[in-house]
């Protein structure tokens, strides 16, 4: 084996795979020493070794240095190609690891390719030296994808297959809404602004609370852009996704109700223990500050780091006085000492059972073993509360089944017209003024209403706790419009 030859290829790998030279000489000596091994057998202690210079190698066997014309009977054609096979493996795995630290280093870094094709759900996407593989779970909610589109996502995570390496990307992770900012906005790319932090709900909404370097910038201003162009190409990118950028302060009493926004907010109540805030906010304002389905106050909630709970000043008010009663019953739980953890935010249970003794000790001026009791007694009563409240849940769930039950626990339930003229003898007694001058009238608007009422049979049969509150209301309507139309 000819040195020079030896570097030629060493250089051409190197430069082709951008894999390390000493990889690759590796490669070639573990080769070398294969086909040594395949003409020696097993028996015999063998090394080689490659000078990183000249490129002449040099096999020892039994610690005694080969002559060239050994090591060229060596490399015969059967022992060159298993030399060869075993040289292509080691460059594949040195590719694998280039490739496998290449994408680890852009770990949640934003990356683009083509759609290759789409395979159950995941969408492969052509990124150059690999195919991405962006699974059903980390798209969009709603968004489809076809063969030769261009997509954007953020390196989730890089895996190694085999020979291969797998690169799994996101288009849900809230650094997807980070590396946009970065890409349109020039001031979030140079660290003018800071996108200090986020919180995402993908495909719904997300909320971005920013701040700048520099009082002369307006923060907010240069990431919605001129007439919101900046922050348009960031929503239309993500599928149409809300967008709301916030202005970020180091106190709890101003980002709270920034997070919130567009709700007002009228008062911040900080509990330091149970990392909660309490928000107080008008009638008008509770539906807009908790958002639909909790989604306002749950992002804000994530953008700020605390627990956020909203409510009026009346239901404030009411939960302090039911929980101060409440705790007052535990045995141990003075008033004054109940009237204290609610002021630190303690509403629940659940809240008292997961407080620290020290901190109990602290407030109240209780011994470790009465901590300990009152602790237990929370973690009781809370747990009774939640068995509740979870028979309540699975109550409203099966409606059907509940009236379903009811109806062959009671029989009477079958015969509904003896239940309508014993529990409403007042229907019957508007009917004669009605037959007196509007006969026909009458008897066109019983035919026209057979149908409701046999619905309403049908109704009495399966909920017939209803039927007293709804019938005398209808009946006494229809009364009262005939009499209007006599007189």
């Amino acid at each position: 084996m000819d040195g020079k030859e030896v570097l030629r290829i060493v250089d051409a790998i190197q430069r082709d795979k951008s894999i390390d030279k000493e990889i690759v000489f590796g490669g070639i000596e573990q080769a070398i020493l294969s086909a040594a091994r395949r003409h020696f057998g097993e028996d015999h202690e063998l090394s080689v070794d490659i000078d990183r210079d000249t490129g002449e190698p040099t096999v020892f066997c039994d610690n005694e240095k080969l002559a060239k014309d050994i090591l060229g009977e060596i490399l015969g054609r059967v022992a060159a190609q298993t030399a060869k096979q075993v040289m292509i493996q080691k460059i594949r795995e040195a590719e694998r690891d280039t490739v496998f630290d290449e994408y680890m280093d852009m770990q949640y870094q934003s990356v683009s390719g083509t759609v290759s094709r789409v395979e159950g759900g995941a969408v492969l996407i052509n990124l150059g030296k690999i195919e991405g593989i962006l699974p059903r779970g980390e798209q969009i909610p709603g968004e489809s994808f076809r063969v030769g589109d261009r997509v954007r996502a953020v390196v989730l995570d890089v895996r190694k297959a085999g020979s291969r390496v797998k690169v799994i990307l996101s288009r849900t992770h809230p650094d997807m809404v980070r590396r946009l900012f970065e890409l349109e906005i020039p001031e979030v790319a140079d660290r003018i602004i800071d996108v200090r932090s986020l919180a995402r709900e993908a495909g719904y909404r997300s909320k971005v609370a920013v701040s700048c370097i520099d009082s002369s910038i307006d923060c907010v201003g240069a990431c919605v852009g001129m007439r919101g162009a900046r922050i348009k190409n960031i929503v239309d990118e993500l599928a149409g996704e809300r967008i709301d950028i916030v202005r970020w302060n180091d106190s709890l009493q101003v980002l709270v109700p920034n997070s919130l926004q567009p709700a007002e907010v009228e008062d911040v109540i900080l509990c330091p223990m149970l990392g909660r805030v309490i928000v107080l906010v008008r009638d008008d304002q509770l539906p807009l500050a908790i958002g639909r389905k909790g989604q306002n106050v749950r992002l804000a909630s994530k953008l700020v780091g605390w627990d956020i709970e909203v409510m009026t000043q009346t239901e404030l008010d009411e939960q302090l006085d039911k929980t101060v009663e409440a705790f007052s019953s535990i045995p141990g739980v003075s008033e004054e000492l109940a009237e204290s953890l609610v002021s630190q935010g303690f509403f629940s249970y659940y809240d008292l059972s997961v407080i620290e003794p020290d901190q109990l000790a602290e407030l109240g001026g209780l011994t470790a073993e009465q901590c300990e009791q009152i602790v237990e007694v929370a973690d009781r009563e809370s747990e009774r509360v939640e068995a509740e409240e979870e028979a309540m849940r699975v109550a409203q769930k099966n409606p059907a089944a509940e009236s379903s039950d009811k109806t062959k626990s009671e029989p009477a339930v079958e015969e509904p017209e003896p239940a309508v003229s014993e529990s409403e003898p007042a229907v019957e007694e508007p009917e004669p003024a009605v037959s007196e001058n509007e006969a026909v009238e009458e008897t066109a608007v019983d035919v026209n209403d057979a149908e409701s009422e046999s619905a309403a049979v049908a109704d009495e049969t399966t909920a017939p706790e209803e039927l007293p509150v709804e019938e005398p209301v209808n009946v006494d309507n229809s009364a009262e419009e005939s009499t209007e139309k006599q007189e």
